[in-house]
């Protein structure tokens, strides 16, 4: 029997006002690493936000591992934009990982010390053990972003949302990103990321989800990262845009 999928969603719908952000979308996620893809304003962090209830659903349903999230929040964790986080919240960079190991714990008394080493051993897993006592406001974006992705190391999630993780971040954070996404794969835990760098998707990713507030194509990235459906999902300029590059390179220029 095929098990479930990480992340399934069936005719859901949301409008910011009159404005619909996400149509009628009808998806499930593979296993694996998943990048939404599509022009800016298209409803990929809206389609997660939605599948979390942090923002409303006009209509549809959404449910991880065939469960509704209420029934499944131990096994999702997520990655929020850093543009939607408070940095002068007076915490620490352990304080924000240790944040994950909450829902593990009593709901008295002080954190046990397996929970702080876990904590600990995310920060270490992102190379930011040395700036676990810092203040997250007193970080650099790609250390802040560290730190977040170090929370949801800690929680030991099955499955990781992630909006838009690799936004403004320097090349060795970009690089310390991808290596956690692998390595959460070669595990068997499933990412579904939102991601614009179209050149990387198919390093990065084994599958796309093409959205602009509707689907225009889903699948493996071999097999949907096409430039028919780019062009689709973007409009007629990127697609020629694309033939041009691919041209180029078929020719050598």
């Amino acid at each position: 029997m095929t098990p479930p999928a990480p992340l399934s969603v069936s005719h859901l719908t949301v409008a910011y006002g009159e404005r619909p952000a996400v149509w009628d979308v009808t998806w499930a996620a593979p296993p694996g690493l998943t990048a939404i893809v599509g022009p800016n304003g298209a409803g990929k962090s809206t389609l997660l936000k939605a599948a979390l209830g942090l923002v409303p659903a006009l209509s549809g349903e959404v449910r991880f591992f065939g469960r509704p999230l209420e029934e499944a929040r131990d096994r999702v964790g997520y990655l929020p934009q850093r543009a939607s986080v408070d940095w002068d919240f007076p915490a620490t960079a352990l304080d924000v990982v240790c944040m994950a190991r909450y829902p593990r714990m009593r709901w008295w008394g002080m954190m046990p010390r397996r929970h702080k080493e876990a904590a600990r051993a995310a920060l270490a897993q992102v190379g930011m053990e040395a700036f676990a006592d810092r203040q997250i406001g007193k970080l650099s974006g790609g250390q802040q972003q560290r730190v977040f992705l170090a929370r949801a190391l800690a929680q030991d999630a099955e499955l990781v949302l992630m909006d838009e993780p690799f936004a403004a971040v320097d090349a060795a954070t970009e690089e310390a990103i991808v290596g956690v996404l692998r390595g959460l794969a070669a595990k068997g835990r499933h990412v579904v990321a939102v991601h614009h760098d179209l050149g990387t998707v198919p390093e990065y990713f084994s599958s796309v989800l093409l959205l602009n507030a509707r689907v225009f194509a889903a699948g493996p990235v071999k097999e949907v990262f096409t430039t028919q459906n780019i062009g689709a999902t973007y409009g007629a300029r990127l697609a020629l845009l694309e033939e041009s590059r691919v041209g180029a390179e078929a020719s050598g220029a």
